[in-house]
């Protein structure tokens, strides 16, 4: 028996199985390759790793593991998980069946793509969510947001500290007139009508296409499409989640324990707000520790 199985093995994951292998305690790794990230060329604001091809940073992970006789990586998928705390049985897409003391899940999130052509093919280049991520290769220039409700203007806000100049694309949003107003205030202009075509032109650069107005190039545009969790294996659990503004997210702890003894959750699935490689780090470091401190003997 393991005494930790983790299921997704992405920067959450990995983190997680580090400070474990450290400890020197029995890890499995389940993972099917697929980060979140794999569509973006560099991954930023993880420090030691600026700048670097997020593949590239997890492959370096994974030989960093390799040191730690206690960890094992498996590439398969979790179909199902049974038992308790102590007790736990996971039953991956081989067949094969683990137990462990401890879970911990970071199988992510998946992006929800509208159904728009061109932002699946733009997604993690052209279009981005997150400012900290590539804000900086891009500041000072133009850029865009497609406005996907009330927490759009608080992103506006924030942009600021990367660019003066900012197109709003309602695509079929009505934005409140006070919004407007206060859009207007910041010399942000809004373009009405319905995205209907993202073309990209190599780089970020991209042109948004309306259904009422004229095209719009814009240097880089930002986007916040619904995800999901990667897999259901929570909801066969029970375990508790959050309605976000982006999605559900299992609701944890400060330890990140989820609403079952046992069962820790860590990077995007419990944290899809910041989607970040420097968050997912932390806190799959954080629930790893939790995990191995949890089986002390007192």
């Amino acid at each position: 028996m393991d005494e930790v199985v983790i299921i997704g093995g992405s920067f959450a994951g990995l983190s997680a199985a580090l400070q474990l292998g450290r400890a020197r305690r029995k890890v499995t790794v389940l993972d099917t390759d697929l980060p979140r990230n794999r569509f973006a060329g560099h991954s930023h604001g993880l420090l030691g790793h600026d700048h670097k091809p997020p593949l590239d940073i997890l492959a370096e992970a994974r030989q960093q593991l390799a040191r730690y006789p206690t960890v094992k990586l498996v590439n398969a998928r979790a179909d199902s998980i049974s038992g308790t705390i102590d007790n736990f049985f996971v039953l991956t897409g081989d067949g094969e069946s683990l137990g462990a003391r401890r879970l911990i899940l970071s199988y992510g999130v998946a992006d929800q793509m509208p159904d728009v052509p061109g932002f699946a093919e733009s997604w993690g280049t052209s279009i981005v969510p997150c400012p900290y991520c590539d804000g900086f290769e891009v500041a000072g220039q133009h850029w865009g947001l497609v406005w996907s409700g009330p927490p759009s203007h608080n992103y506006v806000k924030l942009y600021h500290d990367w660019t003066d100049t900012l197109t709003v694309f309602a695509d079929g949003h009505d934005i409140a007139p006070d919004i407007r107003a206060d859009l207007a205030r910041r010399n942000i202009p809004v373009v009405d009508g319905r995205i209907t075509e993202i073309a990209r032109h190599g780089g970020h650069n991209a042109t948004v296409k309306l259904d009422t107005a004229p095209n719009v190039a814009v240097d880089i545009l930002f986007a916040h499409p619904r995800n999901k969790p990667s897999a259901s294996l929570h909801e066969s659990l029970g375990l508790a989640t959050l309605d976000t503004p982006l999605g559900i997210a299992l609701k944890v702890d400060e330890r990140r324990e989820t609403s079952t003894p046992g069962i820790y959750a860590a990077g995007d699935l419990a944290n899809p707000a910041m989607a970040s490689v420097t968050t997912a780090t932390s806190h799959g470091a954080t629930a790893g520790i939790f995990a191995q401190q949890s089986m002390l003997v007192v």
